[in-house]
């Protein structure tokens, strides 16, 4: 068998025990690789596969993988109908500052009144991220939002502000 069909066999088996290792183990063995079931004329040792749930010879565990656990929204119930401009907030690139509006109960608009603007790479980033970030607080109906990549600073202090106008349109 040619040297690379048994690394590329090897790398399977490997993959084929790691993918069952975050499972419970089943009675018996799915595969056991040792250096004597592939032949090659290479001095290198071949990897052997490992028990399930066994890290790996190469001493990194495999990747856990993440589960979501969906966390209740909070809900705009009891919010006054009209606009409500939410405090400013200051971060290291410029002020932002957005003016909620809310129609029976519900978030219907978000208009931006400040954002970091003073450099053309700001300009660049807010252009694309201050209408997902809209999209993101009509979605959730909340300030709970998520931050958008390259934006963190707008998204945390437009996420501020709008907290800040619903907690105006409750109080």
């Amino acid at each position: 068998m040619p040297i690379r069909a048994a690394v590329t066999l090897a790398a399977t088996a490997i993959g084929v025990v790691l993918l069952f290792s975050s499972r419970t183990p089943p009675a018996a063995p799915i595969a056991t690789l040792t250096p004597s079931s592939i032949s090659s004329s290479s001095s290198t040792p071949s990897p052997t596969a490992t028990p399930s749930g066994a890290p790996p010879s190469g001493g990194a565990s495999p990747a856990p993988t993440a589960t979501a656990t969906p966390t209740p929204k909070p809900t705009t119930s009891g919010l006054k109908s009209g606009s409500f401009t939410g405090q400013t907030s200051a971060n290291p690139y410029g002020n932002v500052q957005v003016q909620v509006v809310i129609s029976g109960g519900k978030i219907t608009d978000i208009k931006t009144i400040q954002y970091p603007n003073g450099h053309q790479q700001s300009v660049f980033i807010n252009s694309q991220a201050i209408p997902l970030l809209r999209e993101e607080v009509l979605q959730a109906q909340s300030a709970q939002i998520n931050i958008i990549g390259g934006a963190t600073f707008t998204s945390q202090g437009y996420a501020q502000s709008v907290q800040s106008a619903l907690d105006a349109a409750r109080g």
